[in-house]
């Protein structure tokens, strides 16, 4: 079992920076990252649907690939069916994104924090009840920035500098106006472009996320399972697959910026 994979999910590359996060504190774990670019993006679908789409996707994996832990790299996915994916798979570990609400709450100075999320999440009840419980006495505000998440997905390599500022610069500018001084991304393509963001917000901005947080509960749950691989390094540090159709040459640009391995697609997995 210390030799199986840990596979990391999300619609698109948005959970690569979590695998990044992962491989940096684990070095020795073999590492297997799945887009589900066949049904992007999930900011865009019911609750219901997403949650039907990730447990159907996530059966189809854990049957090929048998990893030892699971790690839904995506808010939106995570807020829709991380209890469901738990009841399906009640021997596997399943570790999903939680917005960092607490984090900001706690350490914003203005009382005013923003939550920069897809459309779908932005308006989830369970992002009330992160707020309710941990942000009291703070004013939250909600932004859905689902063209940002397009963006990061199809364009980012090839747009300007001056384009990834203006569109960055679009997405936060409603939560600065509000006075919010912490920015949480809680959408994880927003990593991606992370310092255009900060840069866009300005100083006394902060934003926040939760790879570390993830990560380290990744390295909890294997030591409490007795297993983290314990070296040597793999041959490869890990794999990028896709559903869907074979991966375009953004998904290989992506794959070669984190260090992976183009793999076999999953296929169409839709009945």
């Amino acid at each position: 079992m210390n030799d199986s994979p840990i596979l990391v999910l999300d619609s698109g590359v948005g959970g690569l920076p979590y695998l990044e996060a992962i491989r940096e504190r684990l070095p020795y774990e073999r590492l297997e990252y799945l887009a589900d670019s066949g049904h992007f993006p999930y900011g865009l679908k019911s609750r219901g649907e997403v949650e039907r789409i990730v447990r159907l996707v996530v059966g189809r994996a854990v049957a090929e690939l048998r990893p030892k832990l699971v790690v839904v790299a995506c808010n939106t996915a995570s807020q829709a069916a991380l209890a469901a994916l738990r009841a399906d798979h009640p021997e596997l570990p399943v570790v999903g994104t939680v917005p960092a609400i607490k984090p900001a709450a706690e350490s914003t100075k203005t009382r005013v924090i923003g939550v920069l999320a897809t459309a779908a999440a932005v308006r989830d009840p369970y992002l009330d009840e992160l707020v309710a419980r941990h942000a009291r006495g703070v004013r939250v505000v909600r932004k859905g920035a689902q063209e940002l998440v397009a963006f990061v997905e199809k364009r980012l390599f090839d747009a300007t500098e001056e384009e990834r500022r203006a569109a960055c610069a679009e997405a936060v500018a409603p939560l600065v106006e509000a006075g919010a001084d912490r920015v949480v991304l809680a959408c994880t393509h927003f990593l991606h472009v992370a310092a255009e963001l900060a840069e866009a917000a300005g100083p006394g901005v902060e934003t926040v996320d939760s790879r570390d947080g993830v990560a380290r509960r990744v390295e909890y749950l294997l030591k409490e399972r007795n297993a983290l691989a314990s070296g040597p390094l793999p041959p490869a540090r890990g794999r990028l697959r896709v559903t869907g159709a074979e991966p375009d040459a953004t998904m290989a640009r992506f794959a070669e910026r984190f260090g992976l391995e183009p793999g076999p697609t999953l296929g169409d997995l839709d009945p």
